[in-house]
């Protein structure tokens, strides 16, 4: 029996099992007020496109996810945001990067996917593109927060301690108790069978001016296609050497595995202990969200009814 099913995350990371209150209610808070959200959608009977967009909206305005309000920093103190998503049916996809004064990056991969015939519009042209198309900009200084200074100054200070360290993604110490290496993204399939996914970040603290990640990779941190539809979050360099979405739906066309059986081998596969993690849905309703981090910021429901909200193993 097909039934509608949604799942979203918040990152995944080194997340210490000891976060504070402070840290930790605000987010399982977001978390189900957008599970909720997302739930209500499809409820109503809005496409997973649209669904998936809206719950990444509202991520992106939580300032405690890294993403829209809540980007960490270059390491020259600004703000590059990106974001993909992908329909399922159709296979249309749209995907931004390098975005400074956007407040929903989601919504302008969705007007790439749907306004022109392009995928994936990059910096000053995809800024360029969503003032065109009267998205809602601010100045670039409404991302830059205390917090996310702190984290720069803290990744600085951490590099110029490691200089002769030369790993391509060093392990930062964390903030305040923090992954810093988050993203935002929700899938979603109806009762129908039509599946969504949608990806959003503001990348790594003290990454390169114009590193791009995963998440604005399709097949890599973003995929839907008429079998399943995945979000990935983690190391975006391992994750797009892997092609860690795609190669979920991969697994389950050619090999004939589960979407559970799919989602744990792709995340095994996708590199060391501590790199990824991602939610993923089928188009008969069921859901996987497998990590190899500490734990992943993550919620999902079912139309039987089972809902889950959770940050770390549940036993």
């Amino acid at each position: 029996m097909v039934g509608w099913a949604i799942a979203l995350h918040g990152g995944a990371g080194d997340i210490p099992i000891d976060l504070p209150d402070e840290r930790r209610i605000p987010r399982e808070t977001a978390l189900r007020n957008c599970l909720d959200l997302g739930v209500s959608a499809l409820k109503s009977g809005k496409h997973p496109p649209d669904v998936t967009e809206l719950v990444v909206r509202e991520l992106e305005n939580h300032p405690d996810f890294n993403a829209g309000k809540g980007s960490v920093l270059t390491a020259q103190g600004t703000v590059e945001m990106e974001a993909s998503i992908m329909d399922g049916k159709t296979k249309r996809c749209g995907a931004v990067s390098g975005l400074t004064t956007v407040v929903n990056p989601i919504s302008v991969a969705r007007l790439v996917m749907e306004k022109t015939p392009h995928i994936y519009l990059g910096f000053d042209g995809a800024e360029a593109f969503a003032r065109a198309h009267g998205v809602e900009t601010v100045e670039s200084s409404h991302f830059i927060t205390p917090e996310n200074i702190a984290r720069l100054k803290q990744a600085k200070e951490f590099n110029r301690v490691q200089l002769d360290y030369t790993a391509p993604t060093p392990k930062l110490p964390e903030v305040s108790g923090d992954s810093q290496i988050g993203t935002v993204g929700c899938v979603a399939v109806d009762s129908a069978g039509n599946l969504a996914s949608a990806t959003s970040t503001g990348g790594y603290v003290n990454k390169m001016v114009g590193r791009i990640g995963d998440t604005p990779v399709i097949g890599a941190g973003t995929y839907a296609n008429h079998l399943c539809a995945v979000s990935a979050t983690g190391k975006g360099e391992y994750i797009i050497r892997a092609t860690v979405a795609r190669e979920v739906a991969a697994l389950m066309e050619y090999k004939g595995l589960s979407l559970t059986e799919a989602a744990a081998y792709a995340v095994e596969q996708s590199g060391p202990r501590g790199c990824c993690g991602l939610v993923a849905v089928s188009a008969n309703g069921e859901v996987a969200m497998p990590y190899n981090t500490t734990g992943m910021f993550r919620a999902c429901a079912t139309e039987d009814g089972y809902t889950e909200i959770a940050i770390w193993p549940k036993n």
